[in-house]
């Protein structure tokens, strides 16, 4: 995870939390074990635990086993928890953090 620190000194702090972070990681890597995501978002490997397991619960993922491994399916129409976004569902999230090639990006003024 990429350092937060600001200028001068101040407090660390992210726009995203990391449910929001565990969300993205899986969606870049729907069959990636929970020990790597929790290395991607800097979290222990309990706390992905429990933050999977929240979002499972909030229908945001469906965990699927698959022989030895956990794959993961995610639900883009999962609408955000804070009243203040509960109109805008995950999808628009995962769309802005997605990968896509330098051609689809579009620039704006």
């Amino acid at each position: 995870m990429a350092s937060a620190a600001t200028a001068g000194g101040g407090r660390n702090w992210t726009f995203l939390t990391n449910h929001g972070h565990v969300l993205l990681a899986i969606a870049r890597n729907p069959t990636a074990r929970l020990r790597d995501v929790a290395a991607e978002v800097g979290v222990t490997e309990r706390a992905a635990q429990a933050i999977v397991a929240d979002l499972e619960a909030g229908g945001y993922l469906h965990r699927t086993r698959v022989g030895r491994r956990n794959e993961y399916t995610l639900n883009p129409a999962g609408r955000f928890r804070h009243p203040a976004e509960a109109d805008r569902q995950v999808g628009a999230l995962l769309a802005l953090f997605a990968d896509a090639p330098a051609d689809d990006v579009t620039s704006q003024p």
